[in-house]
């Protein structure tokens, strides 16, 4: 029995117009490779399978492939099938130009970024495997908005056992990266009659911008050398803070201002937001635990695999007070936007262990990176001092005054892809002009880090 037309071949959307079908067929492919729809050496479908999905005689596909072929649009081998010629394209008249492909510096130093090449393939693929095979079919609709409960169960397990979180997979809420967590939240707050968002004097503008695109407000606290001061907290209806390791100062909260912090959040009925957005990285001695674990009532915890994993994943996570579990899971929307597969396998990741091998295998290598930087600019700039080392993936290198500027400006020609302290410095902070570095070691691999080492401190006064 005869195969139906519909399972043969490959699909080939064309509409052949003007007088006479063959013409109008040879029109409609010249034009579709002129403008590039069509690209070179794309396979065409064979003639009979074109002729039964438009409905025409086979000679007719044939005859236009033919003149295509004279004219040098295609090309025909055999057991190669049709193909689009190799050719300059015409882009069609109105048509934007190509954008330019930005140059890549020799070596990116700005924070916020992971090694992207230690991501542990083989073991995520195995975990994906492993996850996809005991997959219930209906993991594959449109789900429960909060996230797979795998999900959600495996890190209530994990975040209790190593960030002192307390919850249960109900009041977990799975999102795709902290800015659209962020971006649910303010949403939400907005709607309960918060108009004010305190945050930090030095942060990330991104989190300021969503904020504000919620319609908040948004006043800076002042920093000293105990970290954010929440003393200043009066009417805010939220505070927004990075208490394990303040971003990108690095420092904790002082374990008196935590106290401070969740006595106005609980006088005053406010919010607190926990940004835990490296807690698996600290060197020094045992990481400073979720300040959400104190009062569980009071404080969103945001975690994210950003930084632990990679951020093309997607993939973090708000642990919400029981009071508003349900309102934010209705913010983020009627189905589950993240996707599914990724959120099985990071499951299976972490009830499997190999997550906490990932995460401690990862520390070793930042903190030789870390000890690097820290050797290298001890005997190549001794003027310089280096602070924020005890947790993370960047250090903080105060400079002279008044020369942040140009060091960076030095660094962009030597190819050195670096962030000064004033770039995450809040616009309306009432902080002190402190000139320094923000300088990630997570983004170089390993090979490149002796080199970007090299080019930083050659760049330093």
């Amino acid at each position: 029995m005869p195969k139906p037309w519909a399972t043969l071949g490959i699909d080939l959307h064309v509409e052949p117009t003007g007088p006479g079908l063959r013409r109008g067929l040879t029109d409609a492919l010249r034009e579709a490779v002129r403008t590039g729809r069509l690209a070179p050496g794309t396979r065409l479908p064979s003639s009979r399978t074109l002729a039964a999905d438009l409905g025409v005689a086979r000679n007719t596909v044939a005859d236009a492939y033919a003149d295509l072929v004279a004219e040098g649009w295609l090309t025909a081998r055999q057991g190669s099938g049709t193909r689009v010629a190799e050719r300059e394209i015409t882009p069609p008249a109105g048509a934007a130009p190509p954008r330019r492909e930005r140059h890549r510096p020799a070596y990116d130093l700005r924070p916020g970024t992971p090694d992207l090449a230690a991501f542990p393939r083989t073991e995520w693929l195995k975990a994906a495997r492993r996850a996809f095979t005991a997959a219930p079919n209906d993991a594959l609709g449109y789900g429960d908005p909060r996230g797979r409960v795998e999900l959600r169960t495996a890190l209530a397990g994990y975040l209790a056992r190593s960030r002192g979180v307390r919850t249960d997979p109900d009041r977990i809420l799975v999102v795709a990266g902290f800015v659209h967590g962020l971006k649910v939240l303010g949403a939400v707050l907005r709607a309960r009659g918060v108009r004010t968002a305190a945050v930090e004097s030095y942060g990330l503008k991104v989190h300021e911008d969503q904020l504000k695109a919620a319609g908040l407000r948004t006043a800076p606290l002042p920093f000293d050398g105990l970290g954010t001061d929440p003393s200043h907290l009066t009417d805010e209806g939220a505070v927004l803070l990075t208490p394990a390791h303040q971003f990108p100062m690095g420092v904790p909260l002082h374990r008196d201002r935590r106290a401070v912090v969740l006595d106005w959040a609980r006088r005053t009925g406010g919010l607190v937001l926990e940004d835990d957005y490296d807690g698996e990285f600290r060197y020094d001695r045992q990481p400073v635990g979720a300040l959400q674990g104190l009062d569980p009532d009071h404080v969103v915890y945001l975690g994210t695999a950003s930084k632990s994993l990679a951020p093309g994943l997607r993939l973090a996570w708000m642990v919400l007070p029981p009071d508003l579990a349900d309102a934010v899971a209705s913010a983020k929307g009627g189905i589950d936007t993240c996707g599914v597969l990724d959120q099985l396998t990071l499951a299976e990741f972490l009830t499997s262990g190999a997550y906490d091998r990932h995460v401690r295998a990862a520390r070793l290598r930042y903190r030789r990176r870390r000890d690097a930087l820290v050797d290298a600019v001890a005997t190549q700039a001794p003027d310089i001092h280096v602070t924020g080392i005890a947790a993370g993936l960047h250090a903080v290198l105060t400079l002279p005054p008044g020369t942040e500027q140009s060091v960076i400006q030095a660094a962009g020609w030597q190819g050195l892809a670096v962030h000064g302290l004033s770039f995450f410095r809040h616009q309306s902070a009432a902080a002190e002009q402190l000139d320094a570095l923000v300088v990630g070691y997570g983004t170089p691999p390993d090979h490149a880090w002796a080199g970007a080492l090299g080019a930083l401190c050659g760049v330093l006064p």
